[in-house]
């Protein structure tokens, strides 16, 4: 009784090591961070929304010198630009511009626009952490 109320304890710690590790980068798994932050890219710290939680991802893909229209993100979201060129501007006039192979943590809740600057159509992969029922994006009034 003894030897098992110490093993089962010992095997639950090491079989929780190993699925912890999992990930760990080895010669068989390679593991690459695109993205750590803790503030959007306009510096501003991210908070996530109160209510049951709620991810969406999607591709969003804008052809060349189209724009998204002004428009702002009540929720925190990390994109990626996969393909193309995409300059975004802040109506305090910042700009932003994102290549290929880059990510970032979206603006929340400020108004902003994406331009495609390019030759080639942009393809962005967008994931939203909000709450259900909440709106993603909210156009210009």
């Amino acid at each position: 009784m003894k030897i098992a109320t110490l093993f089962y304890p010992i095997l639950a710690i090491a079989l929780c090591q190993q699925a912890a590790l999992a990930f760990e980068p080895s010669p068989k798994i390679k593991v690459t961070t695109i993205l750590k932050t803790e503030k959007s890219w306009d510096g501003q710290p991210l908070v996530y929304p109160s209510g049951q939680a709620e991810i969406t991802g999607m591709f969003i893909d804008i052809a060349p010198g189209a724009e998204t229209g002004w428009h702002l993100h009540p929720v925190p979201s990390f994109g990626m630009l996969m393909e193309g060129e995409l300059e975004v501007q802040l109506e305090d006039g910042r700009v932003k511009k994102i290549q290929a192979g880059e990510s970032l943590a979206e603006v929340v809740n400020v108004r902003h626009n994406g331009r495609n600057t390019g030759q080639v159509p942009v393809r962005i992969l967008v994931f939203y952490a909000g709450a259900v029922g909440q709106p993603l994006t909210v156009p210009k009034p």
